[in-house]
Parts: C-alpha cells; structure tokens; sequence
C-alpha cells in the first residue's frame, strides 16, 4: 500500500496526505521521525531509565574486554577501558541532557546542533551501521550460545538470533518498557553471580589476573601503544549514547517537582550506561583470563565460555551450562531489540530525507536486520577489534562535534541556544558539525592506517575527538553561525514556557491530523500549519519557504 498521495506541485492544498496503517500507529511508529509529544511520554522517568538500561545487557562488552586483555595484556587493557570510559561518559552528559530536554533522539538533535538537515543524512547512516554491525556481534554471541548448549549450527543460529527479535521490536517503547523493566532484576542476578562466587571460592584469582599477559609482547605492564589501540576499541561504543537516547527522549518534561528524579534518570539512563558497561569491560578481561587455561586465548573471548566458567564454580557443569545458555540468549535479546529499534529509526531519518517517503519505522526493521544477519553470516566476530578499530574514528569524530556544539558553541552564543530539528528552518548542509566530522574523520582514519606514524595509528581515535572539538567552534566563529537557522519560526505560541516545550496544540493542512508546538511550522507553499513529517516529505516546494521570495529579502 502506498504511504502517501502526492498533492499536485500547482495546488499545494488540494489534497490530504494519507499514511498507511503501519506509520499511522504511534505504538508500531513511536514518533521516529518527530519530535515525542507530551501526550505521549506518559512513563515515569524510572521506567524510561529502566527501560534504557535494559538495552546495555548486551554480552560484546565481555567480549571486546577480553580480546583487548588477551591482545594488549592486563594493565594496558585495564587502563585503555578506563579511558575510553571517561570519554564517553563526558561527551554523553549534553547529549543525554539536551535530547531529554527536546524530547527528541539522535538524528534531530544532530540536525540542530550543527549539521543542517541533509548534513545529518551521513550521521544517520554511521548510526545505523553502529546498529547493525552491534546487532551482528551480539547475534554472533547469541549464536555461539545455541551451538555449545543447543547444539545447533552457528549458520542456523544466525538466523533464528536474528529472527526472534523482530517480533519484539515492531510494538516500539510500549513493549521493549516491559520487557526491560521485566527481565532486568534477572540479568543483573546472573551477570554478577560469577564474580561473587569466585571471590568467595578461589579469591586469589583476581590477585593472579593482575599478571595476565595474553598475546602482548610486552607482558601484563603498561603500554602506550596497546591502552592507544585498546581504547580504541572501546571508544567504538561512542555512539551507544544514541541508542540511550532513543529512549530518553521519551522522558516526562523535567518540572520542580520531579527535577531530581529526571536528572538521576537522565544521568543514570544517559553517560551512566558506561560506568556498567566498563564493569562488563573489565568483567570480560577477567573472565578470559579465568577461562583462558581451560578453552585457549582464541575460545576465552566468547562470552559463553566466560560465563560457562563462572556458574561451574557454584553449579554442576549440565546445570551451568542450562543456565549460561539462558543467560547469554536473555541479555542478547535485550540488547538486540535496542539496535533493531533503534536502527529503524535510523534508518527511517535517512530515507525520508532522501527519497520523501515514510512506510512507517516497522520497513526498516528488516532491513537492518537483514544487513546484520548478513554481517553474522561472513563471519564478522572473527575481526572484532579491526572493524570496532576502524569505526570509532567515525563515530568519535560525530559524537565530538555534537558535543562541541552543545557545550562550547550554546554557552558562547556561537549557536542557537534551543535545538531547531525541522526542514523548513534548517539550511540543508551546516559546515560547523558536518564540515568538523569530515575532516576529523578524513585525518584519523589516514592516522588509523599508519599515515602519520605508530603512535598517531595507535591513538586515532582520539585524535578524531579533539580535531572534531577544535573545529566545532572555529568554524562557528568564521561562518558566524549564520548556517543554524534558514528563517525564523513564525508561529504565534512561543516555543517555550519557563523551560518547558508548550502542549498547545495546531492541525496540519496536509495530513489533517493535531500535533503539538514543537512539531509545526508555518508553510508558505501549503497557505498553513503543517507538521515536521509532511514538511519532510514534501518533494514539490523546493524549499520554497526558504526562498528569498517568501523570506523578504534579495538573493
């Protein structure tokens, strides 16, 4: 069934846009492409929490802790997470903060904090491969679990890892909240378990890791380059702050009366996810060692031997390996219905813009699950740390922009203080984020593949942060910030009231339905209000409201 009925480009007005049922739904849509309305964040701020700590049970965490320990040994490892997990926790505080406040997920706040409307177009897509190259790592797991305690083909588990989730993903937050909120107590039970249980049978284990050496030719001790290149493995997971967000932007507005319990939800839920993430980190770089004797460095890094491991030393081996099957297939579903989630919401920003069509956010589920299973087919485990190496020079080179902007450009009046996510006010490129990210990326992947020498290739990644953070600003300085905003907003309700984004009310002239302020603008080109989605979708204006006709002044 076709999503729209294109209007004529003669009569704007003339004809209604229809959605088919699928993005007519706001439990299948979940507002992908819009901002959340007040009407529909209808969840405490410790649901939205709960429910975005459920997407970080995922198992690649053991995994990528142990391959960076196995790689680079002990103290290099031990310390390259430690970094990558005050990075990440610094740069996700505005983030986290500023989508909460504007209820609005990654893809509109990167469009208003400085790369225009198309510019974001290319950040949609980095997301959307952190999303489905993470669900190809955890499927993976998922799959190495069926095959040592199920016995079934990892070719077939593939593809029954990547099958269950749909059915989960399509109802959006109104099932992900439960099932979250449900499963969490459970999960967190079994994650610690081993650890505790080890402490209290062999505790000297943990005094023996300290010495865990792997393959490092320069033994358990610190080195420069292994924190550098361990780190930069970590920082791969730079762009999980999205997947926080997605659900963040779900939060009630922040009010005197809940300001301490939306703040604890936003910090916990948001930059939080690390501090339990690095825990996982560090866990996997343990328990590789722990295992490491018994299956080999090649096998230790396999969550499921991990925790196979960890419940022998207070179970029988049949009963351990029931209940690290359970566990590893739990905490995978839990983080794969986040990235098939959240990948349809990428995946929907990116098509939309491009080809001013919306089949509703339940397409795009397949499709990333598609190129995952894909991924999980050609064997993508095996090249962890090359592929998660690689990619953190893209994804840390968009997070610093973002977070540039944020929290140097707004302060300083470099740009807008509020965030501005529709077409009609956008210039369709920025060269303040876009411009940053470009050329940040473009000399950390040069460095990444030893351009600039093996000290620059070790610490890529970081070299990406800090050109993404220096540029930001300076290129807001030399534009002026005259690229944020195209025109000015022409409504009558102001934006906001004392803090809060306004619940006044307006209907579109296009598709005929009621949306809340912050989701409509003025159209010349349809003689009325229309909302954010049919201004995106809209291919016969031309951006005619950007015009210098429509603006008052001369080209």
């Amino acid at each position: 069934m076709s999503d729209t009925v294109e209007t004529p480009p003669t009569t704007a007005t003339a004809g209604t846009r229809r959605y088919n049922r699928w993005a007519r739904n706001s439990t299948l849509e979940d507002y992908s492409l819009r901002y959340a309305p007040r009407s529909f964040r209808r969840w405490s701020p410790y649901v939205v929490a709960t429910t975005a700590l459920g997407g970080i049970a995922y198992l690649a965490d053991f995994a990528i802790g142990g391959s960076i320990a196995i790689t680079h040994g002990f103290a290099s490892a031990v310390t390259a997470i430690l970094v990558a997990a005050v990075v990440i926790f610094v740069t996700g505080v505005p983030i986290s903060y500023y989508s909460a406040k504007y209820a609005i997920d990654m893809d509109l706040l990167t469009r208003g904090a400085g790369f225009g409307y198309l510019g974001s177009t290319l950040t949609s897509l980095i997301y959307a491969s952190f999303t489905f190259i993470f669900f190809a790592l955890e499927g993976s797991i998922m799959a190495q679990a069926f095959e040592l305690g199920l016995h079934i083909p990892l070719a077939l588990g593939y593809l029954i890892a990547s099958l269950i989730i749909i059915p989960l993903v399509v109802f959006g937050m109104t099932a992900l909240s439960r099932l979250q909120v449900w499963t969490q107590p459970v999960w967190l039970v079994l994650m610690f378990a081993p650890f505790v249980s080890i402490a209290i049978i062999d505790p000297g284990k943990y005094s023996e890791w300290t010495s865990f050496a792997g393959n490092s030719t320069t033994g358990s001790s610190v080195s420069l380059l292994g924190v550098g290149l361990g780190a930069g493995v970590a920082l791969s997971l730079i762009a999980q702050i999205g997947e926080q967000v997605d659900y963040l932007r779900f939060m009630p507005d922040k009010t005197a009366a809940n300001g301490k319990r939306w703040w604890a939800a936003v910090l916990a839920a948001g930059p939080g996810w690390v501090v339990l993430g690095a825990f996982k980190q560090l866990g996997g770089a343990f328990l590789a060692f722990y295992v490491a004797d018994e299956v080999g460095l090649v096998k230790a890094g396999e969550p499921i031997e991990q925790f196979l491991a960890g419940f022998k030393t207070f179970m029988p081996p049949w009963l351990a390996l029931t209940v690290a099957t359970f566990f590893v297939v739990l905490s995978q579903i839990k983080i794969n219905v986040t990235n098939a989630y959240s990948g349809s919401l990428s995946w929907s920003n990116f098509f939309s813009r491009l080809l001013h069509r919306h089949p509703g956010r339940v397409v795009w589920i397949f499709l990333n699950v598609g190129i995952s299973l894909a991924l999980m087919e050609f064997g993508v485990f095996a090249f962890l740390n090359s592929v998660l190496g690689f990619y953190s020079n893209v994804a840390i080179a968009w997070i610093g922009a973002v977070t540039a902007d944020l929290v140097v450009n707004k302060p300083l009046g470099l740009s807008p203080s509020y965030i501005e996510f529709k077409r009609a006010h956008l210039y369709n490129f920025n060269p303040v984020g876009f411009g940053s990210m470009l050329v940040a990326s473009a000399v950390s992947i040069l460095a990444f593949f030893g351009v600039f020498g093996e000290t620059a290739q070790a610490f890529s990644p970081f070299i990406a942060i800090v050109l993404a953070f220096v540029l930001s600003p300076a290129l807001a300085l030399v534009t002026k910030g005259k690229y944020y905003i195209a025109r000015p907003d022409e409504q009558a309700e102001p934006l906001m009231t004392d803090g809060v984004l306004s619940g006044a009310t307006s209907g579109c002239v296009v598709c005929e339905e009621t949306f809340e302020r912050p989701d409509i603008v003025s159209c010349p080109f349809h003689s009325g209000a229309v909302c954010s989605l049919c201004c995106s979708l809209e291919s016969a204006c031309h951006d005619a409201c950007k015009q210098p006709a429509f603006l008052g002044m001369p080209r």
